[in-house]
């Protein structure tokens, strides 16, 4: 397995059960394809560089974990289909 960093920008007006159930299903996605969350970095609202869907401000989130392909991509296509997500970004890590 190889590790990754996944930095999320969520919508900043978001309630926190609806934050938190958005991250569980991200964690979910990991442990179900065989991988395993590291850590969840909640960094908090924070104004982005130029808007995006015309908000200024996102709620960033950095998770790190160790997975296989398969999962990366099935958590791209999720991210991708969330309304809640602003913008999103998977890395290998070193």
């Amino acid at each position: 397995m190889k590790k990754y960093e996944m930095l999320l920008l969520l919508k900043s007006d978001m309630e926190e059960e609806a934050r938190e159930a958005e991250l569980a299903k991200y964690r979910d996605i990991v442990s179900s394809k065989g991988g395993a969350v590291e850590s969840t970095d909640k960094w908090g609202v924070k104004k982005t560089a130029y808007p995006i869907s015309f908000q200024s401000e996102a709620f960033y989130v950095l998770m790190k974990f160790s997975a296989e392909a398969d999962a990366v991509k099935e958590l791209d296509r999720v991210a991708g289909l969330s309304n809640a997500v602003l913008r999103r970004m998977i890395t290998k890590a070193e």
